[in-house]
C-alpha cells in the first residue's frame, strides 16, 4: 500500500479499529436476514507527506450509492453555516450575475439555493442519484457524476470555467486525490477561487476523535499536507479559516500559483501552530489508539451501568460518527434499544453493523428515557435545544466524544 498522495509506502498505524461495514450503509428490513460485508478500519500514517490514511478496501462508487442516505439539509445548524458562507464568498469575492459557481459533491442543494437566490448562476456536481433529485426539486442544476479531471476537461469544453468552486467536506472523500484536485485547477477560471472544507487532523488528535473515521473518509488532513498536494498541481492557499463545524474544520481559500491574490498572515500562522503541536514528527501520532480504546470502554462502561440500574437509554442521531463508536465497542440494541432521526431517509431502517433500529422522534415522548445519547457530537448545542423537553421527565444528555459528558 503507497501513499495516495506522494506514493510513499504505508508502514506506520495510526490507528486500527477493527472491522466494521461502510457506515451510511443503513439496512431496509428485508436485509436483515442477509449478512453483511464488514471491511478493515485501519489509518495510516505517511512518513514523507504526513497524511493519515485509509487503505480504500470498498470502492468510491459502491460508497457513494444511488440510495446514499445522508442529506445534508436535516440540519438546521449546517444550512445556517452554509448561508453564512454564501454571504462571505460572494462578498469577498465580488460575485454577481457574470460569475459561475461550481459546487463539488453539491448534495440535496443544501449551499447553492442561497447562491441561486443571489440570482449568481450555479451548478451541482453530486454522484448520488436521490440527493441530485432533491436539488432539482430546489431549481438546481445538477450533474450526476463523480468530479476529477476527465470531467473537469468536459465540463470546461462546454460550459467553460468557474469563478468559485466549492468543495465542502468532499476531500476526504476521494480516493484519487491528485486526479481530484487537478480536476480543479483545470475548472477554475485564472483568478478563481476555490474553497474547500475539511475536518482538521489536528482538532481529530487533540479531541480524540476517532469516531470521524470511516470508510468513505480517505484521508485526513494537516493545514501543511494540504498545503503540499494543492502546490503540486500548481495551485496556491492564500487565506485559511478555523471553523468549529464538525468538531474543528478548516476552510481553505485556494487561486492558481500565478493568480494576484495575496497570502494573508492566517496561513503562515496556523502552519506555524501546526509545527509547534509536533505534526511534522513521527511521535505526535503515536498513542492515539490508546485515545480511542479509552472512549469505547466509558462508552460500554456507562451503557453496562445504566442498563444494571435499569435506566433507559435512547440514541439520538443515526451519523456515520455513531456508527463507527458503536461497531467499535460492540454495542447492540440490548444497551442501546433504538435511535432516534429526523431524516426520513434513515427512519424505519437499521444502523450497519450494531442493527439498531431508527425511529421518529415521538418515540421519545413514549419512552421518556432516562438518558439521550448524542451521537452526531458536533451538534450536541443543536439537539439539546431541540429536545429540551426531556428535561420535563428528568432526561439528561450524554456524549462520549472527547470524553463522557453528561448533562
Amino acid at each position: 500500500m503507497k501513499c495516495r498522495f506522494c506514493a510513499t509506502p504505508l508502514q506506520d498505524v495510526f490507528l486500527d479499529l477493527g472491522s466494521a461495514p461502510p457506515s451510511n450503509a443503513f439496512l431496509a428490513a428485508d436485509a436483515l436476514n442477509a449478512p453483511e460485508t464488514w471491511f478493515p478500519l485501519k489509518l495510516f500514517t505517511c512518513r514523507k507527506c504526513r497524511l493519515v490514511q485509509v487503505d480504500e478496501v470498498q470502492s468510491h462508487a459502491a460508497l457513494f450509492a444511488p440510495d446514499y442516505v445522508y442529506y445534508s439539509s436535516f440540519s438546521r445548524s449546517w444550512l445556517a453555516h452554509a448561508e453564512r458562507y454564501v454571504h462571505e464568498a460572494v462578498t469577498k469575492l465580488g460575485l454577481d450575475h457574470n460569475s459561475l459557481v461550481m459546487e463539488i459533491a453539491s448534495n440535496d442543494g443544501y449551499l447553492l439555493q442561497y447562491v441561486a437566490a443571489r440570482n449568481i448562476p450555479c451548478i451541482g456536481i453530486e454522484p448520488t442519484s436521490g440527493t441530485a433529485h432533491a436539488a432539482r426539486q430546489k431549481g438546481i442544476e445538477t450533474l450526476e457524476r463523480f468530479f476529477g479531471r476527465d470531467f473537469a476537461d468536459e465540463f470546461v469544453r462546454k460550459r467553460g470555467t468557474a469563478d468559485l468552486i466549492v468543495a465542502n467536506n468532499v476531500l476526504a472523500h476521494v480516493p484519487n486525490l491528485n486526479d481530484f484536485v487537478a480536476g480543479m485547477a483545470t475548472a477554475l477560471a485564472r483568478e478563481g477561487t476555490i474553497t474547500v472544507e475539511f475536518p482538521h487532523l489536528m482538532e481529530l488528535v487533540t479531541h480524540r476523535q476517532f469516531d470521524t473515521v470511516y470508510h468513505e473518509h480517505f484521508s485526513y488532513f494537516s493545514l501543511h499536507t494540504v498545503c503540499a498536494i494543492f502546490a503540486t498541481h500548481g495551485l496556491r492557499v492564500w487565506d485559511v479559516e478555523q471553523l468549529s463545524t464538525h468538531g474543528g474544520s478548516l476552510r481553505i481559500w485556494v487561486a492558481h500559483a500565478h493568480s494576484q491574490r495575496v497570502e494573508t498572515s492566517s496561513v503562515a500562522t496556523l502552519l506555524a501552530l501546526e509545527a509547534e503541536a509536533g505534526m511534522q514528527d513521527a511521535t505526535y501520532y503515536g498513542g492515539f489508539q490508546a485515545q480511542a480504546d479509552a472512549v469505547k470502554n466509558d462508552c460500554l462502561t456507562f451503557l453496562l451501568e445504566q442498563r444494571r440500574a435499569g435506566r433507559k437509554v435512547a440514541g439520538y442521531g443515526a451519523a456515520a460518527k455513531g456508527n463507527t463508536l458503536l461497531n467499535y465497542a460492540g454495542v447492540k440494541s440490548d444497551l442501546l434499544p433504538y435511535v432516534v432521526d429526523a431524516s426520513p431517509h434513515k427512519q424505519g431502517h437499521w444502523l450497519p453493523g450494531s442493527r439498531i433500529p431508527v425511529v421518529e422522534e415521538s418515540r421519545l415522548r413514549q419512552d421518556r428515557p432516562d438518558f439521550v445519547l448524542i451521537l452526531p457530537w458536533n451538534l450536541r448545542d443543536e439537539i439539546i435545544a431541540q429536545l429540551s423537553y426531556i428535561r420535563e421527565w428528568g432526561g439528561r444528555f450524554a456524549t462520549f466524544v472527547p470524553g463522557l459528558k453528561v448533562e
